[in-house]
């Protein structure tokens, strides 16, 4: 499929069962190898992407380009995965070495 870069901005994407997931705001390019690698969706559809986070659909999963741009794959839901409570309060805390080791000193 060759298509530039000015057709893809703005245009709707569509998942494979016709749920809009947003619209493209910019393109992700691979410049060594020459080719687009993804498009770059700032606000989809919460329905499809939990909290509405930002994100890079890889440019393999498009289908067709068009007036709209259709996906043959996107997951049924995309989640943020959440930290545990305890890896989130290690990470509040200091190292064990750092401080302790000071004050053995």
């Amino acid at each position: 499929m060759l298509v530039e870069m000015t057709q893809l901005v703005d245009r709707d994407v569509y998942t494979q069962e016709g749920r809009l997931l947003g619209r493209v705001t910019n393109v992700v390019l691979d410049v060594e190898g020459a080719r687009i690698d993804g498009l770059y969706i700032a606000e989809p559809n919460a329905l499809l992407v939990e909290e509405s986070r930002s994100i890079n659909v890889p440019f393999r999963w498009v289908s067709a380009v068009s007036d709209v741009i259709l996906l043959k794959y996107f997951p049924r839901r995309i989640t943020v995965k959440k930290a545990s409570a305890a890896a989130a309060k290690a990470s509040d805390t200091p190292a064990a070495g750092g401080h302790a080791a000071q004050r053995a000193a």
